[in-house]
């Protein structure tokens, strides 16, 4: 379904911009799957930036009012207040991995209820139905992605993290922010007390009568658990140095480095003497992820490669902080750049590099993009107040209505 590319991301964008508006307002909750016309499916692309966000809103505002694409717009700045809220709540995301692997070393990925959920073998048509699709497309729908994780909580009992955990490795689109604190938002964890029950007539009027799910849980108890520590300041980015000899490392977090170009000019005045790219989606479980994930993830990689345009020797390398190491040790470099990495794997990877740069006496450079910056510091709380800063915030983007 999902070509790897910054031209078929580009194309799914051009395909999706006249049908941003009303036409999504009215149809964007219906899965017509497999083959949807009522939502953008541009999120594959988005996660790993071979499309920006900011590239994708300001398309959509050429051709639509803001109001008119409101409905579209606020998807795609969930994702952004996602990443944000996390960046000052990391310990969140730190208690997802503990509990990941003590369920897992504890067994209970082994118990037969979780191999039949996981298996699509639950008996509950709609359900399995959806495994098969998450598993053989590595996309479901989002309104199916609240029914099945409702479902996977509060009808089959099962812990949130393993639900999060298998999605986290079979969705193309998965990020840290995005998909844990979704999880937790059907728990009733993100907003304290309040939960998402899955109905059989939801379902069945939403999928146009294509499931008829019978024995589902009937009301949706929150989970609790123990007092989150006090929010956090979002880490600034590590500054450029004035090396002479810089090297530009991309991942999978972004992987537009003409984008990046613009917004830090000082890319292109000839600083930069080596490219590279790497990836590691199987840090994102213990259990690894599926080949879908890895094929997507890969080919991602190796066309940011493909299309970085400096005169300059350009690489694709393991995905692993002794790897980028040897690199940069190769390359002769002064200083190793690489775009921000928000909490999740990528970012402690990059912790993992840090060090092994310092080893090796080569400074380390993040530079975070200007749609993360502006938007962030004001993911504090709900959603609801954030997206009153929606118009403020596309206006220092410079991003204009339509013409």
């Amino acid at each position: 379904m999902f070509d790897p590319t910054r031209t078929a991301g580009l194309e799914t964008l051009r395909d999706f911009v006249p049908r941003a508006g009303s036409v999504y307002a009215r149809q964007r909750n219906i899965d017509t799957a497999p083959h949807r016309t009522n939502v953008s499916t541009l999120s594959p692309y988005i996660r790993h930036r071979l499309v920006t966000e900011r590239e994708v809103v300001a398309a959509v505002l050429e051709v639509h009012s803001l109001s008119a694409a409101e409905k579209f717009v606020q998807e795609v700045m969930w994702r952004t207040y996602w990443k944000g809220w996390l960046e000052q709540n990391p310990e969140v995301w730190r208690r997802y991995r503990r509990d990941v692997s003590a369920l897992i070393d504890g067994g209970a990925t082994d118990a037969a209820d979780y191999r039949d959920a996981v298996s699509g073998r639950t008996g509950i048509d709609a359900m399995d139905a959806w495994v098969g699709e998450l598993v053989e497309t590595g996309y479901l729908h989002n309104h199916t992605r609240m029914w099945f994780a409702s479902i996977w909580i509060f009808t089959l009992r099962l812990p949130w993290q393993l639900g999060a955990d298998f999605f986290y490795r079979h969705l193309l689109d998965g990020d840290a922010a995005s998909n844990t604190l979704s999880w937790r938002w059907v728990a009733g964890l993100q907003t304290v007390g309040k939960t998402y029950l899955a109905t059989a007539s939801n379902i069945a009027r939403y999928t146009e009568g294509r499931f008829h799910p019978e024995g589902l849980a009937t009301a949706a108890h929150p989970l609790t658990e123990d007092p989150l520590p006090a929010r956090t300041p979002i880490p600034e980015p590590e500054p450029a140095t004035p090396s002479t000899r810089v090297g530009v490392l991309l991942h999978e977090e972004d992987l537009d480095l003409g984008s990046l170009a613009r917004e830090h000019p000082w890319l292109d005045d000839g600083r930069v003497v080596a490219i590279a790219a790497s990836q590691d989606a199987a840090g994102r479980s213990p259990s690894g992820v599926s080949d879908a994930v890895d094929a997507f993830t890969t080919g991602a990689v190796e066309d940011a490669v493909a299309r970085a345009t400096h005169d300059v020797t350009v690489r694709t390398l393991a995905g692993t902080p002794a790897a980028a190491g040897a690199w940069a040790a190769s390359e002769n470099l002064d200083a190793v750049v690489v775009p921000y990495a928000p909490v999740g794997p990528v970012a402690e990877r990059m912790t993992g590099l840090r060090t092994s740069l310092r080893d090796e006496g080569i400074a380390l450079s993040t530079l975070r993009r200007d749609w993360d910056t502006l938007a962030w510091p004001h993911a504090r709380r709900g959603f609801f107040p954030f997206r009153t800063r929606i118009p403020t915030l596309l206006a220092e983007q410079g991003i204009p209505g339509p013409r």
